[in-house]
């Protein structure tokens, strides 16, 4: 399965005896399944003797690694709820030991060293999943289908690992088809660990997957943050460690804008970069880790107060408890003011630049438009994966709102043209896109581009939190020093307090990252804000108590 020694480290004595005192040891014979995949809850085991085929139950049953005498079973499924991806079954008659999946989160909170090994190791394999090492879940769909994009768009930003198979391109589609009785009206498909999901949205595969809040027992927590980007997972972080019972919840996919950034290369402590995918991935792990419950993809419409608790309103119409709330929803992506658009945002107009994407593009001329740090990003990105870019900005220079290093990048990459002074007036193309007319200095141009990339900015997602929270002439959500008095109003003279740092007009309700107004943009802004936000929420809490 993968050669990193990482993947599959071998326990000593010392570190098998803590598991010992929290699990349950049982005899195994050869041809015991310990769990099957699909399963939706199942235990972390250690093989203290004979070994175990770790089996993807395909038509040819194939077996990806068999651990042996010291070594563990399980991934990251195990921290995030999803339905386990493989079974176990036993080749070898032997002792093995099962430890819940709550014991296990224990251990690796409790346990630095240990955790460090066992996380390592769930990171590697799950690495090596996504490398192609074997095949979990297969979406069939065609490449012109926008249920199809949502849902591998929903996948791997959720880095869940998966096949892709195109009916216009892929013969084996043809095998599925006939194997499953499809028809041509129920693509596109997910065939996720033995089961068939027609036409499924991304919140009925997440649900299937394990990764919504029905799967929670808990309808009531201490904290709760809407918002998964890097201020929402920071907080996560911080609340869960401090011993916070805590929910996360995001609309669409942890990670945010910044989840979808090819490469933050100006992030403190990477000094080589590294990719949004990525950074979120370790933020996840991380809050997990410490016992935050994490669900997407899933948009909050309301918060409100009853009774010193808040309640906050899910588009299901779940409604979660909580003694405090971060708002951390970021901001929703403008769109060009241009004819045809919606029609080709369903193959050929993307708000982010990763990986899919750039296999989307294969190549072919491209379009980025926008004059920050992410468009910049997503220009180099894209060239260097093969596509000529054309990057197109309203403004007369490129340093007006991007960073020096990034501005030298482009006008030295032999692949990348940038046109200043410019506007996106029409989109062309039969079912895809093909060009983009353009007017600057020499008038109106048309350029062709197989696909256009939007990072014109954004607007807070600030509307599930009017009513109870007070917003400036922008709808950005405002925070402490920024309240004026008379926006405060009578109740907080009763309270007898300004409000925290990144604390609203209404008590106990918090914003953090790009939702908040005068916050700073950047990627190391919001994790800040969101590490320090929990401070105030515990100061918050202790005031409540009292």
């Amino acid at each position: 399965m993968n050669a990193d020694p990482s993947a599959f480290p071998v326990l000593d004595p010392s570190e098998v005896a803590i598991f010992e005192a929290v699990g349950t040891r049982r005899r195994a014979a050869a041809g015991d399944y310990l769990y099957h995949e699909g399963d939706p809850h199942y235990d972390f085991w250690i093989v203290l003797s004979g070994a175990v085929d770790v089996v993807v139950d395909d038509a040819d049953d194939q077996v990806i690694v068999t651990p042996r005498a010291g070594q563990f079973l399980g991934e990251l499924n195990l921290l995030t709820g999803v339905r386990a991806f493989v079974s176990a079954r036993v080749a070898e008659p032997g002792d093995m030991l099962a430890v819940p999946a709550d014991l296990l989160r224990r251990v690796i909170a409790t346990e630095p060293e240990l955790g460090d090994k066992i996380l390592a190791a769930f990171m590697a394999r799950r690495a090596a999943f996504l490398a192609g090492a074997a095949v979990f879940i297969r979406v069939v769909g065609s490449r012109f289908s926008p249920e199809t994009v949502h849902i591998r768009e929903f996948l791997t930003r959720t880095r869940l690992p998966h096949e892709w198979l195109d009916p216009d391109a892929d013969p084996e589609v043809d095998d599925i088809v006939r194997a499953f009785s499809l028809e041509p009206s129920d693509l596109p498909v997910v065939i996720a660990t033995g089961e068939v999901l027609r036409r499924p949205t991304p919140g009925e595969l997440a649900s299937y997957l394990g990764l919504t809040l029905e799967n929670l027992p808990d309808r009531s927590f201490d904290l709760v943050i809407v918002g998964g980007g890097p201020a929402g997972l920071a907080a996560a972080v911080y609340g869960a460690s401090e011993g916070l019972h805590t929910l996360g919840v995001d609309m669409t996919a942890p990670g945010g804008q910044a989840g979808t950034s090819s490469r933050i290369e100006n992030y403190f402590g990477f000094t080589t970069g590294i990719s949004g995918a990525e950074l979120t991935q370790r933020g996840l792990v991380q809050a997990e880790k410490f016992g935050a419950k994490l669900s997407a993809p899933c948009t909050a419409i309301a918060v409100r107060e009853e009774s010193g608790h808040f309640t906050v309103e899910l588009s299901d119409g779940t409604v979660v408890a909580a003694r405090a709330v971060i708002a951390a929803t970021g901001a929703k992506y403008r769109r060009l003011p241009v004819d045809r658009l919606q029609e080709f945002e369903a193959n050929s107009v993307y708000y982010a630049a990763t990986e899919l994407e750039a296999r989307q593009c294969a190549g072919n001329p491209v379009m980025v438009v926008g004059g920050g740090n992410s468009a910049g990003q997503a220009a180099v990105f894209l060239a260097d994966k093969g596509s000529a870019v054309t990057l197109l900005i309203r403004a007369a220079d490129l340093n007006a709102h991007m960073s020096r290093y990034l501005v030298d990048r482009l006008v030295r990459h032999r692949r990348i043209e940038v046109m200043t002074s410019t506007n996106v007036i029409g989109l062309e193309g039969a079912g895809a896109l093909q060009a983009v007319r353009v007017d600057g200095p020499d008038g109106e141009i048309r350029v062709p581009a197989a696909a256009l990339f939007s990072f014109i900015g954004a607007d807070p997602e600030s509307s599930w939190l009017r009513g109870c929270a007070a917003l400036d002439d922008r709808g950005f959500v405002l925070t402490d020093r920024a309240l004026a008095d008379e926006v405060l109003g009578e109740s907080w003279r009763a309270l007898g307090r300004r409000p925290l740092p990144f604390e609203t007009s209404r008590p106990g309700l918090f914003a953090v990252g790009d939702v908040r107004s005068g916050s700073t943009k950047r990627v190391a802004a919001a994790v800040g804000e969101g590490s320090a936000a929990v401070s105030a929420v515990h100061q918050f809490l202790a005031f409540d108590h009292h």
